[in-house]
């Protein structure tokens, strides 16, 4: 009986409320409910950058549904536009 967790886990999505220590996050769900979430080893091993108000997707274990694993960070589909300076001479 080799079944990986990936079968057995539930993938969700949500938005950053609060960065901890620890490379810890407190996440809120679309149904409202706020859990604790760490950090995947590829998102850690490339460094990728996380902030409050960033849309994530998540993996949950279906025996502890306070907890979950970021496994990727979803990117905003209209980045707000930089503003582009004139240089006054």
């Amino acid at each position: 009986m080799s079944e990986t967790t990936d079968s057995k886990s539930i993938e969700v999505e949500g938005k950053i409320v609060t960065v901890l220590p620890g490379t810890m996050f407190k996440v809120q769900l679309s149904n409202g409910h706020i859990v604790l979430a760490h950090i995947s080893g590829k998102l850690r091993k490339n460094f990728i950058r996380i902030s409050t108000g960033d849309r994530v997707k998540m993996e949950m274990s279906p025996y502890d549904l306070e907890k979950a694993r970021i496994t990727y960070r979803v990117r905003e589909t209209n980045p707000s536009p930089t503003p582009t300076y004139r240089r006054r001479y």
